[in-house]
């Protein structure tokens, strides 16, 4: 589902977003913000409720928080990076302004997919509850790099971690789902 949404935000030129971006500035564009809103809001949506190991509400009010706090900042989004980044760091930093300082998460459809043969939109729903295997920030990078196709570079723009800590995040995320789906299920032990 994540891959779709990517897709069709691929579509969309970057040009288009700036361009829209500039007429919510110049002109206070609401039809031009609700359009940006359109564009990315299931893509944030669903990098939130990774985030919050797929407690719906709350990645629903952070994801409205996140769009409400971008129109009002809008005028600071330089255009360095994409405005999907700059939106992915508002929502990062609103998470992290929400969470408990002991909290667990967890990991990415595409890889449990491929590590079960479920179905996409089942796996979906599976990774939301596998985020409680993963701690926070491997949640966060790893969501950033598989579901949301980021770079490094933009993980660290994101995330304001050095780049070093990013990789080994990713890696040491995908090492404890690879370790859980390696580890026969209660089902399997009982029909052995």
């Amino acid at each position: 589902m994540e891959n779709q949404q990517l897709q069709r935000l691929k579509l969309v030129n970057q040009d288009t977003v700036l361009s829209l971006v500039n007429r919510v500035i110049s002109r206070d564009d609401h039809a031009a913000f609700a359009r940006l809103v359109q564009i990315h809001q299931n893509l944030i949506r669903h990098f939130l409720r990774r985030l919050t190991a797929g407690d719906h509400a709350t990645a629903e009010d952070l994801s409205q928080e996140t769009f409400l706090l971008a129109y009002r900042k809008i005028r600071q989004f330089k255009g360095k990076g994409s405005f999907s980044a700059w939106l992915h760091t508002i929502a990062y930093r609103l998470f992290l302004k929400q969470i408990k300082p002991v909290q667990v998460v967890s990991f990415d459809a595409e890889l449990h997919s491929q590590a079960t043969g479920s179905n996409p939109n089942d796996a979906d729903l599976e990774a939301e509850r596998l985020m409680q295997i993963l701690n926070q920030k491997e949640r966060a990078v790893i969501t950033l790099s598989c579901a949301a196709g980021m770079s490094h570079g933009e993980i660290q723009a994101v995330t304001q971690l050095p780049l070093g800590t990013i990789k080994s995040l990713i890696q040491r995320g995908r090492q404890k789902l690879l370790k859980h789906f390696a580890q026969p299920t209660k089902q399997q032990q009982v029909s052995s």
